[in-house]
This record gives C-alpha cells, sequence and structure tokens, in this order.
C-alpha cells in the first residue's frame, strides 16, 4: 500500500491519503474519503452545530431540537378551563390539559397515578 493522491469532490484540492490513513479507514470498514481534511472538518462542523449545507441531509438541523427555544401552541386546559402552552400543535380530536391536569391522568406513568400495593404483586414497579 503506497500514499494516494485524491481530488477533493468538494473544493477540487489535491490531497494525499496516507499509508496509514488508508490502514486506519481499512480497519474501521470505511470507504475512501471523497473530500480533503479541510472540507471534512467542515462539513462536520456544519453539522455539528446544527445547520444544514446544500446537497445534504436537513436530519438534525433546523428541527425542534437543539435549534433554541421550541415553538408552544396557546390552548385551553380542557378539564379546568385554564389557559396554557404545549410544546404541540393539538390536533382537536384528542383533549388538551394543563401540565397539572395532565399529572393527575390516571395511567399517567409520571405522575404515580395508580398506586400499587407492592404485596400484590399486580403493579407495575419502575
Amino acid at each position: 500500500m503506497s500514499d494516494q493522491n485524491l481530488t477533493c469532490t468538494d473544493c477540487s484540492k489535491q490531497f494525499t491519503f496516507t499509508e496509514s490513513e488508508q490502514e486506519f479507514y481499512q480497519s474501521k470498514g470505511f470507504s475512501t474519503p471523497s473530500r480533503c481534511p479541510d472540507c471534512r472538518a467542515a462539513r462536520k462542523a456544519a453539522r455539528n452545530s446544527g445547520s444544514a449545507f446544500s446537497g445534504g441531509s436537513s436530519y438534525g438541523s433546523a428541527s425542534s431540537y437543539g435549534s433554541g427555544e421550541r415553538q408552544m401552541y396557546a390552548v385551553v386546559c380542557a378539564q379546568c378551563g385554564k389557559n396554557t402552552e404545549v410544546p404541540f400543535s393539538p390536533r382537536g380530536d384528542r383533549p388538551v390539559y394543563c401540565s397539572d391536569c395532565f399529572r393527575a391522568q390516571p395511567g399517567n406513568s409520571r405522575s404515580g397515578g395508580r398506586s400499587s400495593d407492592s404485596r400484590s404483586g399486580s403493579g407495575r414497579r419502575y
């Protein structure tokens, strides 16, 4: 195996794919890089900062995850009538509750609303 001179698909700059890099890539099952180290670093930085780049996937970018403040929707609680906000757009076919009423709903695992008698063995333990 000897060093290979490759051309970056992004910037058209020549770069050397060294013998040791080839061995490393082969040991990890990676394919031969098509981008120079600078362009690979730029893509990685763009991906980690949440910005999309042309031709690439927008997975993880410009979504509600990691993009700052989450969009909230004003609603009226179906149980108590209190004005509140929720982090999803209500569809209208199901009731929407304020956080207090939601926690009080039976079956909500966060509320501990269902009591389990540890002696009966019928309750779930978390």
